[in-house]
């Protein structure tokens, strides 16, 4: 039985905290956090707000934000166990004050209120030594099907990528809903199209799947919805289609 200490309480932590209960092989022994009202999620494990309170464990995971990934690595001890933090923006050597180290990525967006099938989830795995690298894998087997190792670079790279299809592209869903809003339409009328383009790149790639008044270059649609628009929003829309433009050989 794989023992294992999980440092933080959101979303990340939470979601992990779920896929190892459900294995037989992994037991989480306690939840770290320094705001015990989010400890309450955790009700069938240790928890404490104290570091001198932590249990012994095989593994540590700093499932955190990435500026306290920092700061906690200069202050948990190292009791000779593995410990891996779940950034895909900071390198492998944000924990080299440790003997034993790695990374745990889950390459997914999590929300606290959604449940996510972490078999189906990417997890990028890197370490300092071969032996920390299986460890990691035997961790990750328990949970997911889908193991990657990558390294500090690629993970950065691959981060920011998903901030562009994630992230990025939720953000301009706010957007969408907002415009929905104030003409006093409904937002549910643009999720078949969210769907299928989503869907498209299961066959196409994103380049090929491109379509829209940007790639067609038509002027007339353009001017007619940069009139509808917001200062930031119209910002944001010249950007992206000069973006396409560029990319596809037009000029605008």
């Amino acid at each position: 039985m794989t023992q294992v200490v999980i440092l933080g309480a959101g979303n990340v932590a939470t979601h992990l905290y779920r896929a190892f209960q459900k294995t037989e092989d992994i037991e989480v022994v306690q939840v770290f956090n320094h705001r015990p009202e989010k400890l309450a999620n955790f009700p069938k494990t240790s928890t404490t707000t104290a570091i001198s309170e932590l249990k012994a464990a095989h593994i540590y995971i700093f499932a955190l934000k990435d500026d306290a990934i920092l700061k906690m690595a200069n202050i948990i001890p190292d009791f000779g166990s593995l410990y891996l933090h779940t950034s895909g923006g900071i390198g492998l050597d944000a924990l080299s004050n440790f003997r034993n180290y790695g990374v745990f990525y889950p390459l997914q967006t999590f929300s606290a209120k959604r449940e996510v099938d972490f078999a189906e989830i990417p997890m990028c795995l890197e370490a300092n030594s071969e032996k920390n690298l299986q460890n990691i894998k035997k961790l990750a087997t328990g949970i997911s099907t889908r193991l990657f190792e990558t390294n500090s670079q690629q993970r950065k790279a691959l981060h920011a990528s998903a901030v562009f299809v994630c992230n990025f592209t939720n953000h301009l869903y706010t957007i969408g809903a907002d415009i929905c809003q104030k003409n006093d339409l409904s937002f549910e009328m643009l999720k078949p199209l969210i769907k299928e383009t989503a869907s498209k790149i299961e066959q196409l790639s994103p380049e090929e799947a491109q379509t829209g008044p940007a790639i067609r270059n038509d002027r007339k649609t353009i001017e007619g919805h940069l009139e509808l628009l917001d200062k930031n929003q119209k910002n944001i829309y010249k950007l992206l289609t000069a973006s396409i433009n560029n990319l596809h050989g037009k000029k605008l």
